[in-house]
């Protein structure tokens, strides 16, 4: 009876084997042969199915890895790598600032180059000069072997070239500004107006040029122009400068004064009836100097001006820009061309 159970037993785990076995393999129906075939496993299958299956655990076990590390680093390591993240965003930022900044001074330097330098007569900065003195030794191997090296790295050595720059180009501005305040020094000296006012002029009686001596008839150089208005008629500086000379010692020009006004140019107001400044005194363009007169060597009331570049006599009428409209120029220009007698 034990050993019937026994053989019992030992059918039906077969019985359970084989229906295992079966369920493990799989058939397709033939439609040719009208049968169910059994569907063959190939080994190239089995070791793709299984390649895939250990990718896909190790990627699986990897992420559980980090989201396991994560959740057991400590408050501190936790803290640190927050301030970590934090400081690599605000890299990230300055750096976009720094190159913002950069494109900036870029547009500084072509307008110093192009505009300012060119309008005050100053040779441009080098390219070369701007960016001197970042070649060559490796000056931020103090950087190198850290998580974020490059990035800290070349940070700052576009802060660095950047501050360079800038000392530069402030530099350059502050030799604009003193060009700006020469200039203007320069345009405020030059002579530029008419010594006697049109509407105390009665005429330009001669221009400058050769003309006939009113004494003895011979040809003889002008070198000024002779304006004739009525006695006591006001003077005035035709630019900014210092009184070198205020006297009536000098032959033929009578009671007269002369103005330095810087950069060779020397301005002389002649025949006055009187002068109002003395030796050594600053003026202004526009200043009263003196009253038309006739002292010296002279035929009528009228003032005799000349305006001197380094020591040389030059055509005054080039100087009235500041007062005359281009019409009273073209007409003044006419009469100075006339050759004529001069009044002195």
């Amino acid at each position: 009876m034990f050993l019937k159970k026994s053989n019992c037993e030992k059918d039906l785990n077969k019985e359970i084997k084989n229906r295992t076995i079966m369920a493990k393999v799989k058939y397709y129906y033939d439609a040719d042969t009208l049968s169910y075939r059994k569907i063959e496993r190939k080994k190239k299958d089995v070791y793709r199915k299984t390649v895939f299956g250990f990718l896909a655990a190790f990627l699986l076990a990897f992420i559980g890895f980090i989201g396991f590390s994560q959740f057991l680093m400590s408050p501190n390591e936790r803290a640190q790598k927050r301030e970590l993240d934090n400081l690599k965003l605000h890299f990230e930022l300055l750096d976009k600032r720094i190159n913002e900044s950069s494109r900036i001074l870029l547009e500084l330097q072509e307008r110093d180059n192009n505009v300012y330098r060119v309008f005050f007569e100053a040779n441009p900065i080098p390219e070369e000069q701007r960016k001197a003195g970042f070649g060559g030794v490796n000056r931020y191997k103090y950087l190198e072997g850290f998580k974020n090296s490059t990035m800290i790295g070349n940070a700052t050595k576009d802060l660095d070239i950047l501050s360079k720059q800038m000392v530069v180009q402030s530099k350059s501005l502050d030799e604009i500004v003193s060009l700006a305040k020469e200039k203007e020094k320069m345009l405020s000296s030059i002579p530029a107006i008419q010594p006697v006012s049109n509407e105390h002029l009665t005429r330009m009686a001669s221009g400058f040029g050769w003309r006939n001596d009113p004494f003895t008839k011979a040809r003889k150089m002008h070198k000024g122009m002779d304006f004739t208005s009525p006695k006591g008629t006001p003077i005035y500086a035709t630019g900014d400068g210092v009184v070198i000379r205020a006297d009536g010692r000098a032959t033929g020009y009578g009671r007269h004064v002369r103005i330095d006004h810087g950069y060779g140019y020397i301005t002389l107001y002649a025949h006055m009836t009187k002068y109002v400044v003395r030796r050594r005194q600053k003026v202004k363009r526009g200043d009263l100097i003196g009253y038309v007169g006739s002292t010296g060597r002279s035929k009528a009331p009228h003032l005799h001006y000349e305006v001197r570049k380094n020591g040389h006599a030059i055509n005054p009428i080039n100087f009235y820009y500041g007062s005359l409209t281009a019409e009273e120029f073209n007409a003044m220009l006419k009469i100075a061309e006339q050759e004529g007698q001069s009044y002195d």
